[in-house]
């Protein structure tokens, strides 16, 4: 029996794609160098290897696998901008000896997490798979990076591919939830400003072109997100690099996220307000029509929902803090 091999299974999103893919009947293996992930992020009794992408060649001469669902990578954006060398080297090297590992053993199915940072400053909401791809950072361009690779190496192996652009993801299932080291997502930020673990929220801008002034995003719960993972698997053809947005298609601005914190906690949130940030866009709102029709997903959480299973999760364990700002 071939099994599903999970790369980046003990970080956020990988965590609970893990746990989607075990109830789904997939006989897992996760693969993860731990270096953002938690080791006790993983479902009890899965199958786990302590390394980086590159030893995945070894896990596939050791025995069959039937799929790959990619998820490991740098992710900060402003980190990128520091240091893009790290990020090459991770997201677009190492994936490229993973892509050379799948053909040399016939693995020949691939999931790969991508990201809504490929498409820059959209040009029309909302962003359809089809909107030009400029990234205006480094992250951004790894991902646009690795999605190019992926379309030639299935035009020229017949490897059966899906990317899936993420929006804004939010929310915790079944146990597992955000512990980011340096937290940048809006959700987590303003639970812990709500919670007194930090001083305050920065909202950076109040004057946007936006019905209340902040800046508008998509979000999907995470339990979505995972769905989507499993859905993925068996829907690209060989040879066929399918690429979908994930997001629920409506826009919720900064203010929007704000109050729903403060409905599901009960408490008032201390926030600060700063100057736009250049760079950052107005809105952010994806199509997820081609996952409707492709994957067969709809999302079916809404944002009081992500922000409630978030709340849950942070209150049941200690949680990190530092100095990181909201991103939006």
């Amino acid at each position: 029996m071939s099994k599903t091999l999970v790369l980046g299974g003990a970080g956020y999103i990988g965590s609970v794609v893990t746990r989607f893919l075990i109830e789904a009947g997939h006989d897992v293996m996760v693969l993860d160098d731990l270096s953002t992930g938690h080791a006790d992020a993983l479902p009890a009794g899965v199958d786990f290897t302590h390394a980086d992408i590159s030893a995945a060649g070894e896990l596939f001469a050791a025995q069959p696998y039937g799929a790959v669902v990619h998820l490991a990578a740098k992710s900060l954006v402003g980190e990128s901008v520091v240091h893009p060398s790290k990020y090459w080297h991770t997201n677009v090297i190492g994936t490229r000896a993973l892509l050379d590992a799948m053909t040399e053993h016939q693995v020949p199915r691939l999931v790969f997490s991508s990201t809504a940072a490929v498409y820059g400053e959209p040009e029309q909401i909302p962003i359809s798979e089809d909107a030009p791809t400029k990234p205006t950072n480094t992250y951004g361009a790894t991902k646009l990076a690795v999605d190019m690779m992926i379309s030639g190496e299935c035009a020229a192996t017949d490897l059966s591919a899906v990317s899936l652009r993420y929006f804004n993801v939010a929310g915790a299932a079944k146990g597992a939830g955000e512990r980011h080291g340096t937290e940048t997502h809006l959700i987590p930020l303003a639970l812990d400003a709500v919670a007194g673990k930090r001083d305050k929220l920065t909202v950076y801008g109040d004057d946007w072109p936006t019905p209340d002034g902040t800046p508008l995003r998509d979000y999907v719960h995470v339990a979505d997100l995972a769905r989507a993972h499993v859905l993925a698997i068996g829907a690209a053809h060989p040879g066929e690099h399918l690429i979908c947005n994930l997001g629920n298609g409506n826009g919720f601005s900064v203010k929007e996220v704000v109050a729903a914190v403060e409905q599901v906690t009960g408490m008032k949130m201390p926030i600060a307000y700063g100057p736009r940030r250049v760079g950052d866009p107005a809105r952010l709102v994806a199509s997820a029509q081609r996952a409707s029709e492709r994957l067969g997903w709809h999302p079916e959480l809404d944002l009081t929902t992500m922000v409630a299973d978030a709340w849950a999760f942070a209150q049941s364990r200690p949680s990190a803090t530092d100095s990181g700002d909201t991103s939006l």
